[in-house]
């Protein structure tokens, strides 16, 4: 499978990430193992967690992805290098274990790298602004991992364009590291965000740039089409809000593009991200390994100007 340069990291990825916040969730841990077995085969090489993946689901405290990716990890060490382990650090694992101050960043790493079994993190990332820590702090934690070998690289998540050229800036100018790779939330019908001041950033900068929610929560599916649907999975409550005229014209043209190449719409939505002007890669994650060949075609599909121009106008905001 293709790589392509993620930023100025010098790290390489598959034009799909693996998004490993559904393990210890929606997946089970033999479902997870045989899931990151068959990506590992296909040439998925990025895997995306956090360290609270997945405290959310009942019975957990956090860390449970990074832990399921970590022991698959420890019985097959000699994929260790060829992958990229992307994890992130600063929402709330417990009172008074948040945030970017460099204590709890460095605390943190060394947790993530107990629970995955390595001796280094790929790519680091914020996963959200701290407006109680100054910039420079942070990055000057990530400054000492960087030097101890313990992080490749480091990244951000959720930041706008001010936050984003702000830390860009601090880094310049303090002789610090610089976030190298941002992970925005964009897909088909959430464009705004990240189209204009903040794609251009990117671009300017040479930022890699890893797309979350990159189906939109499993709306782009065509799962979910009328409010019936919504009950579907633990999901469907934040789906809702896509069951507007927009986003049903969204789906219409991702069947009428999914007809033509015989593909599914998932298939359809990944791909247009895939070929968008500064995207490195999307994220998405996958249930069942049924799921998870339909996301390794979706790197295999090909889209004409005419299957471009109508996703465009289905879902121009």
């Amino acid at each position: 499978m293709n790589r392509r340069p993620l930023g100025r990291t010098g790290l390489e990825i598959a034009p799909l990430v693996f998004g490993g916040n559904v393990f210890g969730w929606t997946v089970d841990r033999t479902t997870a193992l045989s899931l990151l077995d068959r990506l590992y085969e296909a040439g998925l090489n990025a895997i995306d967690t956090a360290d609270v993946y997945s405290k959310w689901a009942p019975g957990n405290k956090g860390g449970e992805s990074e832990s399921t990716i970590g022991e698959w990890l420890k019985a097959h060490p000699g994929r260790r290098e060829r992958l990229v382990i992307i994890t992130k650090v600063g929402s709330e694992m417990a009172p008074g274990r948040k945030g970017l101050s460099a204590r709890h960043i460095l605390s943190a790493a060394d947790e993530s790298l107990r629970r995955l079994h390595t001796d280094y993190i790929d790519l680091y990332l914020s996963h959200f602004p701290d407006p109680q820590t100054p910039i420079e702090e942070t990055l000057g934690a990530y400054q000492t991992l960087l030097r101890q070998g313990k992080v490749r690289a480091i990244g951000a998540s959720n930041y706008e364009a001010g936050a984003l050229h702000d830390a860009l800036r601090a880094a310049a100018a303090k002789g610090l590291p610089r976030y190298e790779v941002l992970q925005p939330e964009y897909n088909l019908y959430d464009r705004s965000a990240f189209e204009g001041p903040l794609r251009d950033l990117c671009m300017a900068e040479g930022l890699g740039v890893i797309t979350y929610y990159s189906l939109a929560s499993g709306f782009l599916t065509g799962k979910y089409r009328t409010k019936g649907d919504l009950a579907k999975s633990v999901r469907g409550k934040a789906i809702a809000r896509y069951l507007d005229e927009r986003g049903l014209r969204i789906l219409k043209a991702l069947d009428t593009v999914a007809l033509a190449h015989r593909a599914r719409p998932a298939e359809v939505a990944l791909a247009w991200l895939i070929g968008r002007e500064g995207v490195t890669a999307p994220i998405a994650s996958a249930t069942s390994l049924e799921q998870l060949e339909s996301l390794i075609a979706a790197t295999q599909l090909s889209l004409s100007p005419a299957d471009l121009e109508l996703l465009e106008t289905a879902s121009v905001p």
